[in-house]
């Protein structure tokens, strides 16, 4: 006779279920989100209902066609600027580790240290100069502040830097060299395919926190027609009540988090597959 593991079984059940639960607690605003963007105004004044209602049609329509709150103009700057964030912020930032953790020189310490002091001060502090660099510059009102500020970001650079310590041994680097590889076709080919995993988290990271970044758009950009979506969707605190429609907020709200969500999706594929190209043995 074969013992059953009670003991096991409950546990797993316990787990499965706690799982289940936090899932629904996730997802359900996310659900609660769209069903109502299926909803007229005069629906959703009667109350929430969880079936989906015949409005998206035309709630979508009136967020295409709304001239004073362009935000379909909106979610394509965020996309631009999100993008090229994610891109520019993980390759420079993984380039920046590979060089201190392989290189030895005289400043390698001071430079880590410097990297690491920039990490704990906070936007804030910086914002004013920052401002009056970029005002003087002729960039103010545009989307390029937004870009290449990533190029220098310490956090991304410490998560890169942690992932090769414990995952890049230098013999593969030496053996590439002796094989006469380039130092960025070294980077390029065996490196940063290595390094896949963190570069994935990180684009995903980045990509909502510059999604979502209201700050320093809203101290740069003036045009409606350059516009982020975090500032498009902080006007609608200032709508004319009388003209507010409710079912045209959510669907806006909806319509802003699916490049988010698409972007989540295309990178944590990358998550799973590069697990295995982050096992590195001498």
């Amino acid at each position: 006779m074969i013992k059953k593991d009670y003991k096991g079984v409950t546990r797993s059940f316990i787990a499965h279920m706690l799982l289940i639960v936090l899932s629904f607690m996730c997802l359900f605003f996310f659900y609660i989100l769209i069903i109502n963007s299926t909803h007229s105004h005069a629906e959703l004044q009667k109350g929430f209902s969880a079936v989906p209602g015949t409005y998206t049609g035309a709630n979508f329509k009136a967020v295409a066609n709304d001239g004073t709150f362009p935000m379909l103009r909106g979610i394509m700057n965020s996309v631009i600027v999100s993008s090229l964030c994610a891109l520019l912020c993980t390759y420079f930032s993984a380039l920046t580790a590979y060089g201190l953790y392989v290189y030895d020189f005289k400043l390698k310490k001071a430079a880590f240290t410097f990297i690491m002091v920039i990490l704990v001060m906070p936007t804030q502090v910086t914002a004013l100069g920052f401002l009056r660099l970029i005002t003087n510059m002729g960039l103010y009102d545009s989307l390029i502040p937004l870009i290449l500020p990533s190029i220098a970001s310490p956090a991304v650079f410490y998560f890169m830097y942690s992932y090769l310590q414990s995952n890049l041994q230098l013999s593969l680097v030496e053996a590439a060299r002796i094989d006469g590889c380039s130092e960025f076709k070294t980077f390029n080919t065996i490196i940063f395919p290595i390094m896949k995993p963190a570069i994935a988290v990180q684009a995903i990271f980045t990509f909502v926190g510059s999604w979502n970044n209201y700050f320093v758009p809203a101290l740069i950009i003036q045009s409606k027609d350059k516009a982020t979506v975090p500032i498009l969707i902080a006007t609608l605190r200032g709508a004319d009540y009388m003209n507010f429609d409710m079912g045209k907020v959510y669907m806006m709200i909806t319509v802003a988090i699916v490049p988010i969500i698409v972007a989540y999706l295309f990178l944590s594929r990358f998550i799973i597959a590069g697990v295995a190209l982050g096992g590195v043995k001498e």
